[in-house]
């Protein structure tokens, strides 16, 4: 039943009419079309219903190539076929879905789910699909002479495309895998040099070695082929593409428009990364989980909630831990790799892939996957500040001058108990703003990031801003807080790992914190009990933990600390 909602889902992502009415663009709506879907289409029919409208998508890029293969649609004749019988508004919120894109500096086709985080719908339902077919591993043709799919071909299953190709059980995500390097180039690849310049001349010392043999289709539809063809159009204009990229809602409550943060941002969003992870995860579940599975939406309803099967950390506030867990760095290069070459052989007169050689493959890949698990498997979630509602700086904030080389340890002391959801953690982001700003007088919230214990980190001055967290220290480096008393206990592992791991490291690699860097309790700069006895013996034994560190003269505190000396006890969160 799961499989069969799902493809009439994708169809209607492809087939439904614009100019209906719609919901908000949230996660919330998108399970509700779910659960529609799953009272009102008949389970027998729903499969071959959507795999038509699948089919007959306008869409004839190479993604679209990727779903028709890997994911097996039928060819059927789509007006035949009734449309199934989904409220207008739904109707309305499949079309605005349909197709993640990035235009003119907005994103499409991306919903705002309850952690706060947003999520493109369309590789999330990719790898959905993928796993509900039990995932599969295509075996590369390797016959160079093969002749190509061509644009017409139907795909009735993967056996019966070509010979060569064959469908497997997956060997698993994190099955041994050689390194993927430069050097790994095989001599029995496909030929899609021909009439092309010595495209091989770029990398001389390029070894002749096994290419690779698979493609797992769950990570081709959803992660793969993406960070390839992305990272491919970087490569031929010699500039490095964005990944990661945020952006705002015009509105939290009921949102329509997202607009990223920078307007030349490439298709690998943080949107769409988070879907695509998200497909990846909840794919590889499904994959694994027997029947009957659990429905979709009530599936969805536990992934973006509490957790599946009542599992807090099963859910999307930590799908970088669980995504890292997954596959490796090796594995996933392997997959952009297959990738590219399969794209190769579906699409022969692609023009960034026509005349590119096994090398300059091997090079995309390893360069894409380099990128992705070192810049967003392992650097912290952050919530930019239009996320949790900040009210604008109030004067001119002054630039730092990058990079710094402290890193001040704070807790909130109030608000005392940890946020451990999105609401409750925005609201204490706009409380301590509130305080900073109208009760102490200072132009924005004190610190350079906040840490919930939800599995986030909540932009405060950020990265270039210099902020009002270490009275004379503020220009040396960034005040991280965690939100909470630890006087008595400790902050969660998830939350102690960001501040002590994935935060700086993230921050090193980036040029924003000194590799050097000394990490300090606000307690041995100002005089205070911050960030509390539990958490300052801890840090005591933390790597960068400094404990011979002078505070610095009055003279060299700014006019706007002097103005605002701290008290003896601070009694609330923590003060310039």
């Amino acid at each position: 039943m799961a499989q069969g909602v799902l493809w009439i889902l994708l169809g209607l992502l492809l087939w439904s009419d614009p100019g209906t009415a719609s919901l908000p663009l949230l996660m919330d709506s998108v399970i509700q079309a779910l659960a529609e879907l799953e009272q009102k289409v008949p389970a027998a029919k729903a499969r071959h219903t959507a795999s038509a409208w699948l089919m007959s998508a306008p869409n004839s890029g190479p993604h679209n190539r990727l779903y028709h293969f890997l994911l097996g649609a039928r060819s059927l004749n789509a007006t035949e076929l009734d449309p199934c019988p989904l409220s207008p508004e739904l109707l309305g919120l499949t079309k605005e879905v349909a197709r993640h894109d990035v235009r003119e500096g907005k994103e499409y086709g991306v919903v705002l789910a309850p952690d706060g985080s947003t999520v493109a719908v369309e590789p999330l339902l990719a790898g959905l699909e993928a796993g509900l077919q039990g995932r599969r591993v295509i075996n590369l043709p390797l016959d160079s002479m093969a002749a190509p799919w061509e644009t017409g071909d139907t795909f009735p299953d993967v056996v019966a495309i070509a010979p060569d190709v064959r469908a497997t059980s997956s060997p698993g995500l994190r099955d041994g895998s050689p390194d993927v390097t430069t050097a790994d180039i095989g001599a029995n690849t496909l030929d899609a040099t021909k009439g092309c310049p010595d495209v091989q001349a770029s990398l001389p010392d390029a070894k002749a070695k096994s290419p690779p043999t698979m493609v797992d289709n769950l990570l081709a539809v959803t992660l793969a082929g993406n960070l390839g063809l992305t990272f491919l159009q970087g490569s031929q204009t010699q500039s490095h593409p964005d990944l990661g990229t945020e952006g705002c809602w015009d509105q939290l409550s009921a949102p329509r428009t997202f607009t990223l943060l920078d307007p030349k941002a490439s298709l690998l969003t943080m949107a769409f990364l988070n879907g695509a992870l998200d497909g990846v995860i909840l794919g590889d579940y499904l994959s694994r989980t027997p029947e009957p599975r659990p429905s979709l939406s009530h599936l969805l309803s536990q992934y973006y909630g509490a957790g599946v099967a009542r599992d807090p950390g099963f859910r999307s506030n930590f799908r970088r831990q669980n995504g890292a867990a997954l596959t490796s760095a090796s594995i996933l290069a392997q997959q952009v790799w297959g990738t590219l070459v399969l794209l190769q052989r579906l699409e022969p007169v692609h023009p960034q892939l026509q005349c590119m050689s096994q090398e300059q493959l091997a090079q995309v890949a390893a360069n894409a996957t380099k990128e992705f698990t070192e810049a967003f498997l392992g650097c912290p979630a952050i919530h930019p500040r239009c996320r949790w509602g900040a009210a604008p700086y109030r004067g001119r904030p002054k630039l730092l001058q990058l990079p710094l080389g402290f890193l001040y340890v704070h807790h909130t002391y109030v608000p005392a108990p940890p946020c451990t959801d999105f609401t409750l953690c925005a609201a204490n982001m706009r409380s301590m703003q509130r305080y900073h700003q109208d009760t102490q007088g200072w132009g924005d919230i004190g610190y350079s990031f906040v840490v919930g214990s939800d599995g986030y980190v909540y932009e405060g001055r950020g990265w270039h801003w210099v902020g009002a967290h270490t009275l004379g220290h503020n220009s040396r480096g960034f005040g991280v807080a965690i939100v909470g008393n630890y006087t008595a206990a400790l902050p969660t592992e998830a939350a102690l790992r960001t501040v002590r791991d994935t935060l700086p490291s993230c921050a090193v690699r980036a040029g924003l914190l000194r590799p050097d860097y000394a990490l300090l309790g606000h307690r041995q700069l100002v005089r205070t009990d911050c960030p509390g006895d539990a958490l300052f013996d801890l840090l005591r034994t933390w790597p960068h933990f400094t404990a011979t560190v002078k505070p610095r003269h009055a003279r060299s505190v700014s006019k706007r600390s002097r103005r605002e000396p701290p008290p003896k006890t601070l009694p609330a969160a923590d003060l310039q």
